[in-house]
């Protein structure tokens, strides 16, 4: 009966950790790290009426970036916890952090308040935040996690198309909170799958919780160049990406007066990003993920050089549709890049596969966000900022790429 009841258990765990079933959890806790930001977009202008904000100098945006802040910091807590205590405790206290952080925001009285409890809300989602590429790492190694990551990436980005009109039919039904209620409830879904989901760190690769400890696994981390210098790539091509996120509807709206066509042009580009992951997905088995990041990165290099020029041709006043043409087709080569270095960095990692995806969390939006809002604040009355921040960050990130890829193989293993 025992031998009996222990095969129906490993049954069991195969059947929720088949390809399939990995790919679509990862990928619904990254569409809770989107709903936390988008579903808000559309919620901004009934916020600020409701605690009486200045229309001409509002702090709203602060309700995205508290919400990163908490993301980028928190990413550092739990991927160390996870590796000490397992992935899936610290994904259900990270869950728990993100439902009371949204009900919290809802019911805030002030808007500091509110702000304090979008900062919470950040700290919370960063759990699945840190821990997707983690328990990817866990169950696949090499160009099949690049795989199954790229499939997760893929379906994550149908989050950003949808969850704003998402957020429109919610704010048709009630006032602004229920947005922020629908979030409480979405993370309590996702606690019970993360339960039935059940634990993918194997006992024997868990570490101590102490500081010394800590501090030799980050030591191994931003020593082992293979990973730093992905991770580094990852933050560069990141901060080109975020560019674009921060100032895409500024420059619909201000430079070509199209902001009533925002949310078909922003869901366009979601789209074509989709589409060149999944393509990717496909070709990382027969080429490799070295092969398909450095052909992808040389590639979005050239296109932000091409951008640059055409646009110093046309005297800084491209049409719109060249420039949508232009920034989809580049962010979508990006994004394709995010699963490929993210796979890279974590391939030498093994157990501390946890410390190294919080680091990569941490470095890749916090720093990344910083980097963007060098070139955002730039843009004014013209793109051309934003082709020159492209330009700027995926020359480095490029470098950082080649610089990981010629270093020593690592001897650090699973």
């Amino acid at each position: 009966v025992a031998v009996a009841g222990r095969r129906r258990s490993i049954d069991g765990r195969c059947h929720r950790h088949r390809q399939g079933a990995v790919t679509v959890y990862l990928a619904f806790l990254g569409i809770l790290l989107a709903f936390g930001v988008d579903v808000a977009l559309p919620a901004f202008d009934e916020i600020a009426d409701d605690f009486g904000l200045d229309p001409d100098n509002s702090p709203i945006s602060l309700v995205g970036t508290l919400y990163f802040l908490g993301m980028a910091f928190g990413q550092l807590v739990y991927g160390p916890v996870s590796d000490r205590f397992g992935r899936r405790p610290a994904l259900l206290v990270g869950l728990g952090l993100y439902a009371f952080g949204a009900v919290s925001a809802a019911l805030a009285p002030s808007f500091g308040l509110l702000l304090v409890s979008r900062l919470v809300w950040g700290l919370g989602a960063a759990a699945p935040g840190a821990l997707r590429v983690a328990i990817a790492r866990d169950l696949y190694d090499g160009d099949r996690m690049a795989k199954v990551v790229t499939l997760v990436m893929a379906v994550f980005m149908i989050g950003p198309i949808f969850v704003p009109a998402v957020g429109e039919v919610l704010l048709a039904l009630g006032p602004w909170p229920i947005v922020f209620h629908t979030g409480a409830a979405l993370a309590l879904a996702s606690a019970a799958w993360t339960w039935w989901f059940g634990e993918t760190l194997a006992d024997e690769h868990r570490r101590p919780l102490r500081l010394r400890p800590l501090a030799d696994a980050t030591r191994i981390v931003v020593r082992t160049r293979p990973t730093i210098g992905n991770i580094m790539a990852q933050t560069f091509f990141g901060a080109a990406f975020f560019i674009y996120l921060g100032s895409s509807q500024p420059i619909l709206d201000v430079i070509y007066d199209r902001a009533d066509q925002f949310a078909v042009i922003f869901g366009g580009s979601g789209v074509l990003m989709v589409l060149f992951l999944l393509v990717n997905s496909r070709l990382i088995p027969r080429f490799g993920a070295q092969r398909m990041a450095n052909a992808a990165a040389v590639a979005v290099v050239g296109l932000s050089a091409s951008g640059v020029l055409y646009i110093a041709v046309v005297d800084s006043s491209p049409s719109v549709w060249a420039w949508v043409a232009w920034s989809a087709v580049t962010n979508a080569l990006l994004t394709t890049l995010t699963p490929l270095c993210n796979a890279l960095a974590l391939e030498p990692m093994g157990s501390l596969a946890g410390t190294a995806s919080a680091v990569l969390g941490a470095l890749t939006l916090g720093l990344g966000a910083i980097l963007a809002a060098v070139f955002d604040q730039l843009i004014t009355t013209s793109v051309t900022p934003m082709a020159v921040g492209y330009v700027v960050y995926t020359t480095t990130a490029l470098a950082a790429l080649r610089w990981a890829a010629t270093g020593p193989a690592p001897s650090l293993r699973p």
